[in-house]
Formats: structure tokens, sequence, C-alpha cells
């Protein structure tokens, strides 16, 4: 279905460039928009070839012609922050564009944790999302779409999915990626400008997805693999998949009302929520698992608004009170939050079931989150012991190689996503990715760079700012010194800072284990905006980013390790000592050390290695408490002298 939407619309997206005898804006040219300050602003659109087009904008009048393409451009010149303007536009017919600001534009773009809006956020931030009242933060969404054949000229029109500048407040600012809100935010109330976010961004994707075919001729394979791409006939035979049948019409626990009060459950065993089905007896299963348990509620929960926190569950599910479907969700990230509709609890006996469906991998419901029914001042814990039936078993698709997605192929969100962008005036970008690339931390470390270049070539501004996040902690933690992808992924995203302009904004302290997107993303769009105000904005004065490894020197039994970035001074932000340093010798067989901080450095050792060479610090998918900081209250980026 999803390959059928974009093959429609790649089709109305070639119907919409068919010359017109009136002028045509792109989408992203429209009412309440924000335009670059400080910068030659650039608009643009299409006509009938050799038409004329005029532009009156803040009392000043320009006119271009449209090529023999239809395609035109003007450029008008630096202008201060403002606003709100009309801008008219006359060809042989007449547009109106108001309510239009100039301030600051920033291009977001990455995958899942900068797609994440506030509103999957909504119980951690609830107090941001009521208060919201900033006229001048404005967000662009643009919807997920791609195209393996090249870069589009403008956005898809008829997307289900209606795409505009939406000012923050406390209902549009649901829709905003929670990062750049928070990023936009403290920007607004240093400098008070007006704050454009265009937010390109989808989740589970690679970096090269986002990169031009010309930013990639560097890489061989990859650019071998656009090509291939560009044959329809391989795209074809590669995203063939055999029909499946739909569940609903499959499974015996549809076919048989599970979830029907008046169903009497039989050979039902039990399990344990939280906790996946393949940790608890059920092995290697993919398909669909019911979940049942009698809650009693007393009278003072019913008759009042309640709601019920589910964790998280993977994959997908749909929750049954009393046989009343409450909410469903449909992949496994977002936090399942469901409102109780009046009526459905009663005083005693309520029959909770809970359909579970798993694609691959372990199945069932993520550990450390929260489960509970909630009414009023009063909580029932829903944690514990649960019935279970298995419904439908899929065919195992363990270990298929058929796993092609247009999405994550070479150059295909640029070309659709990116491109239609690149005219735009912007002030510099955000970057939040990697997760995707976290077991090619080699080649991250050339294509990062590589892609930073790309984008600044394709915007003809110079090094404009690239800010980016490096990856957050998450996984198990290992108590022991270890290897670790995300470690290496962390350290090539480290390298792209020799890239001039660029800042990242340090996040080992800000993740969940248990989950790839942490809640906690107002602290990773304010160090972001930390790094805006040094690298964008010229704050010479202020500290925007923790420690950051310099050099390392051996002194006997010791190895003495210098930082960049120590701000007022290092310290350990827990009082403690310092953790999460490792030393090895020649033969690089790592063990914990001790560490103290003199000055600006930090002195490792450990009684045991008399002869150090290697040095590691919160080297780890999820070191266990690095307490390395700057008197700032910046982390320091984890690192290791063992390259």
């Amino acid at each position: 279905m999803k390959d059928k939407i974009i093959t429609a619309l790649c089709f109305s997206f070639v119907i919409m460039q068919a010359p017109t005898a009136q002028v045509r804006l792109p989408r992203l040219i429209r009412d309440s928009m924000i335009l670059q300050r400080d910068s030659k602003i650039n608009i643009w659109g299409w006509a009938s070839k050799n038409e004329k087009v005029r532009i009156n904008f803040n009392g000043k009048n320009f006119k271009t012609t449209a090529n023999t393409d239809g395609k035109w451009l003007l450029q008008l010149p630096p202008m201060k922050a403002g606003g709100p303007y009309s801008m008219h536009i006359d060809a042989s017919n007449h547009l109106v564009i108001n309510n239009i600001l100039i301030g600051d534009v920033w291009l977001c773009s990455g995958q899942s944790n900068m797609v994440h809006q506030m509103k999957l956020h909504s119980v951690r931030y609830a107090d941001e999302i009521a208060s919201a009242n900033y006229p001048e933060i404005r967000h662009f969404w643009i919807p997920t779409m791609t195209d393996l054949n090249g870069p589009h000229d403008d956005l898809p029109g008829g997307y289900p999915i209606a795409i505009g500048w939406k000012s923050a407040n406390p209902e549009d600012v649901l829709e905003f990626s929670a990062v750049a809100y928070f990023f936009a935010k403290k920007i607004y109330e240093k400098y008070h400008i007006p704050i454009g976010l265009i937010n390109a961004s989808v989740g589970g994707t690679p970096i090269e997805a986002w990169t031009s075919e010309e930013g990639l001729k560097q890489f061989p394979t990859i650019d071998a693999t656009i090509q291939k791409n560009k044959d329809t006939s391989h795209v074809n035979s590669v995203t063939k998949k055999p029909p499946n049948a739909d569940p609903k019409q499959t499974d015996p626990g549809m076919i048989g009302s599970w979830y029907d009060p008046g169903y009497v459950p039989k050979e039902w065993r039990t399990i344990n929520i939280p906790g996946y089905w393949e940790d608890q007896g059920i092995k290697d299963l993919d398909g669909v698992v019911w979940y049942r348990r009698e809650i009693d509620v007393p009278a003072s929960m019913t008759n009042i608004p309640a709601k019920v926190f589910l964790g998280r569950i993977v994959d997908a599910d749909f929750l049954y009170i009393n046989g009343k479907l409450i909410g469903n969700t449909t992949y496994q990230y977002p936090q399942r939050r469901y409102q109780i509709p009046s009526g459905v609890l009663k005083p005693g006996k309520n029959i909770f079931v809970i359909r579970v469906i798993n694609n691959s991998g372990k199945g069932g419901f993520v550990p450390d989150k929260p489960y509970s029914l909630i009414a009023g001042t009063d909580t029932i814990d829903l944690k514990g012991y649960w019935q279970y039936k298995v419904g439908e078993v899929f065919p195992s698709m363990r270990g298929n190689a058929n796993n092609f997605s247009s999405q994550n192929q070479p150059t295909a969100l640029y070309n659709a996503m990116v491109a239609p962008v690149i005219n735009y005036t912007i002030k510099g970008f955000l970057w939040y990715q990697g997760e995707a690339n976290s077991s090619r931390a080699t080649e991250y470390s050339s294509l990062q760079p590589a892609m930073i270049t790309d984008w600044r070539n394709k915007w003809k501004e110079g090094d404009i700012p690239f800010l980016y996040v490096q990856l957050p902690n998450f996984m198990e933690v290992n108590y022991l010194p270890s290897e670790s992808q995300w470690a290496e992924l962390r350290e090539a995203q480290l390298k792209s800072l020799s890239v001039p302009n660029t800042g990242m904004a340090v996040a080992i302290d800000l993740g969940e284990w248990n989950d790839i997107h942490p809640d906690r993303k107002k602290e990773v769009g304010e160090r972001l905006a930390l790094a805006a105000e040094k690298i964008a904005y010229g704050e010479k004065n202020i500290v925007h980013s923790g420690p950051l490894f310099q050099s390392s020197t051996i002194d006997g039994n010791k190895m003495i390790i210098s930082f960049t970035n120590t701000g007022s001074g290092l310290i350990a932000i827990d009082g403690d000592e310092l953790s999460q340093f490792a030393i090895a010798g020649a033969d690089k067989k790592f063990v914990w050390a001790k560490a103290k901080i003199e000055g600006d450095k930090v002195i490792v050792w450990n009684d045991n290695v008399p002869n150090p060479m290697y040095v590691r610090y919160a080297w780890a998918d999820n070191p266990d408490n690095p307490n390395l900081y700057n008197k700032e209250g910046l982390p320091a980026s984890p690192f290791r002298t063992d390259r």
C-alpha cells in the first residue's frame, strides 16, 4: 500500500510540473512563512515561458522573467528581522502571501529522534505544551516521500497530511519536533527574533538516504547502489513480497472475540507484564499474543476521567476494556497513554484485554516503563501476572534477506524531501541521526562530513552552521570494559567537529536503556541552542560544549588526559570519584581505572597496569554513570586514545 501511495504521489508530482498560464509558487512559500534575515532571500516558482513576474514586498518592487522552461527566481536583498508583512506577486494572475516574518530559519533533519513530536512527550512536557505561546516560532513539517531516480523541485501536493507553517500554541505545538521546539524556544527567548523550523526527518533512516548523488560519488559501493536503484525492474524484483492475509480475518482471537466480556477463557497460560514473551517460555514467536486480566476498580475511579499507561509495546497493540476498543498503536516506539471514555469503567470487576502484534525480534512489554490505571487521585498498578493465549502465528521472517526499503536507499530522502528546499535561504542545519548507521561507524566518519559538504554546496550559502546530536546512552549497562558499536559511532560523530563551523550536543547522560527514543528532549534542544549561540550567533564567551578529548601523555604508570572546552573547570557532577575510565597496556586488555582531576587535566591509572598506553572513557552502549563534566554542567564526550 505504501509503495502505491508513493507511486501515486510521484505521478501527481509530474502532473503538477506541467506548465500553466499562471504563476505558481513552491509549497514552502506560503502564508505564515519565516524568511531568513540579513541574507539574500530567494523567492522562486513557475510560470509560462518568458512570462514577466513582479513582486512587491516590504515597500519595494522586484521583477524578473521566467525562462523557456517556465522557471523563475528572484533574489531579495538582505532585510532585518521583523514583520508581519504581506507579499504581492503579479504575472497573468495575482497572488498574496500574508503574515510573513523575517528571522532565522533552520533546517531540522535526521531520523526518529528529530521526528518525535511534542505530543509523544506530553506527560513530561505537559506544562511546556500548555504554556506554549510563541507566535513567532513556526514549524513546517515535510511529509515522508522518497524518490530513487533524481531530485524533485517541489514538495508533493495532495498528500494526506496537511503541510504548512504552524506557530507554537498549545494545539499546534503538539506536532512540532520536540528537539527543534526546545532549540527554537531557547534561541527565541535570548534574541527575540522569529525562528522558523523546516523539519525533514524520517524514523529509522541512514545518513546516505539524506545525501545527494553528487555528495556520494566518493563512495563507489554506494554510488553503484544508486545507479542500480534507477533500474525500475531491479527495484520491482527486490520489493516484491508475498501477499499477507489480513490478521483480523485469520487471528483466532478476533474470530472468537477473545476481547468480549462474555468470552470464557480456556487453556490460557500465565505471563508477566512487563516483559518479552520470548523470555517467558514462548520461543521465537512472530505473531499475535493476547493478554487478559480482571482488574478490580473501586467506585471512586468510575464516572470520572481516566487513563491507562501501558509503557511501550513491541510492536503494535489494541487495548480493550469490557469489550470496548480504547486505543491502539501501530508501531513500537510511542509510549502507550490511552484515555478511557466515561462510562467504560464500572465498580468491581473489569476485563482488560490487550492484543499484541509482533513482526520480528522479541515481542511484548518493555520493562522499566509505567503500567497503570489512573483516575482522579487513585492509581492501580497493572504490572504483574496476566493470562495469555497465542492467536495467529506468522511465518518466520528471521534471516530473510529481502529487506529492501525505499526510504533507506541512498539519495532517496534527499531527492524528495531535501532537494525541494535548497533554494530557501536558511541560517543553518540541525541534525539528529546515527542510530541507523551504528553498525558502520568507520564509514559514518566519512559519510557525515561528506553530507555536511554536500548540503552546504547545495545551499550555496558558504559554511553555514551544522549542529548535531551525538548518540545518547542506550541498551543494557555493561559493568565491565567492553567493545561497543554505539561508542564507535559516537566517536565517528565526534570527528565531524574537524569540519569548520560545526557543533555537537553531547547526550551521553540523556538516554534510556530500554528506549531508543528517550524522553528528555528539552536538554537536547537546549544543548543544540548553546552550540548555536557560539557558532551561529557569535557569542565569544559562552561555554557551548562539555569537555572534549584533546591529547594524552604517559607519566610513569599514569596517563595524563588533556581536554578542550573545560569551561570554568572540570568536575565530577555528582561529587563522587570519577567513573567510567578504563586503562590498558600494549595488550589493549582494558580494566577499570582510578581517575582524578588536576586543573584542566585528568590523571588515570591502575596499579596493576605498570606500563599504560591507552585510556577509554564512557566507552559502552550505555556507560554506568559517566560523571566527568565542566562546571557549566555539560558532560564530556566519550572517547578512546587507542584509535
